[in-house]
């Protein structure tokens, strides 16, 4: 199929481009790399178009005839107080791919986020309220909210993954806001205790971006529309990445704690998969520590770019 990635520069993007190609799709990357690298597209043997989605009026050249467009690209750095920056990036980029869609007749499978459950009850399912803590998650409930309206006039499903705390390799340049197994994993390289908050039982579900991408591979051919969840199904500790971290780069080096000072951080996050095993037939192949030992594996855990 001809397909086209947008954000394909970007951690998630990049993974899933270069496995489309892999699998023997015609695939474009459409990037302003503002945030992404090129060196993430190093593997990736299809066509890249330097475009805006969002800041341009009028489509770009080469954005045409897709039969699926993933739509990865957004900004994603949560201490953007911008709230114009944020909303016009995420929301009217979104409304530009939506509407190449309809002209297209393009499936539309997308990233939204976790983060829009807020400090809401886990383990968390698709149907509970939502709770944004900040603007990014509200931009990610607002497109959430076009993509509803917008589901009458596509001929084929429109399906967003809410991804929960994704890592792996790729995610190097994305600096202070790549997972915290990642950054974690880079102070323990140095010698450094590893600093999480006080005491370390906040509770993620880490999600190895090999299983991010299944997920995306799956929903190219499920038979309907909808938010369905992308994460491990389990939630574990601060306290148990440290110790996974050192049993992988064979340390032994104590958390160090401090407090926590955002106001905007969840205590507990956690998938429930129902809903995605049913209709995505998506079933996560990482825990916590296999996914951790794969990631040292990759040679890229913990090391800068």
């Amino acid at each position: 199929m001809r397909i086209l990635v947008t954000g394909g520069a970007g951690f998630v993007g990049s993974n899933l481009a270069i496995r489309l190609v892999r699998d023997g799709h015609n695939v474009i990357v459409a990037d302003d790399f503002s945030s992404g690298r090129w060196s993430n597209l190093c593997a990736f043997g299809g066509d890249v178009l330097t475009v805006d989605v969002a800041g341009d009026a009028t489509e770009p050249p080469g954005l045409d005839r897709f039969d699926v467009i993933f739509h990865q690209a957004s900004i994603t750095d949560t201490t953007v107080v911008d709230q114009r920056k944020m909303m016009h990036n995420n929301v009217e980029g979104f409304r530009q791919i939506l509407g190449l869609a309809q002209r297209c007749r393009s499936r539309v499978i997308w990233a939204s986020s976790a983060s829009i459950y807020g400090r809401g009850q886990a383990p968390m399912v698709e149907t509970q309220a939502t709770e944004p803590l900040n603007v990014y998650a509200y931009s990610k409930l607002a497109m959430e909210r076009l993509a509803e309206r917008w589901r009458p006039r596509l001929a084929e499903p429109i399906i967003g993954l809410r991804y929960f705390n994704v890592y792996g390799p790729g995610e190097d340049h994305k600096g202070k806001f790549a997972s915290m197994v990642h950054q974690l994993a880079v102070q323990m390289r140095q010698g450094k205790r590893p600093r999480i908050f006080t005491a370390g039982q906040q509770r993620r579900d880490f999600v190895h971006v090999d299983d991010v991408v299944q997920a995306n591979i799956h929903a190219m051919t499920a038979g309907e529309s909808g938010i369905f969840n992308v994460g491990s199904g389990r939630g574990d500790s601060f306290n148990q990445v440290v110790a996974e971290l050192n049993r992988v780069l064979g340390t032994d080096l104590p958390p160090e704690y401090f407090e926590n000072p955002y106001s905007f951080t969840q205590d507990w996050t956690q998938a429930d998969l129902t809903r995605s095993r049913a209709v995505l037939k998506y079933e996560p192949k990482y825990d916590l520590a296999d996914g951790i030992a794969a990631y040292h594996a990759s040679g890229m855990l913990g090391v800068r770019g």
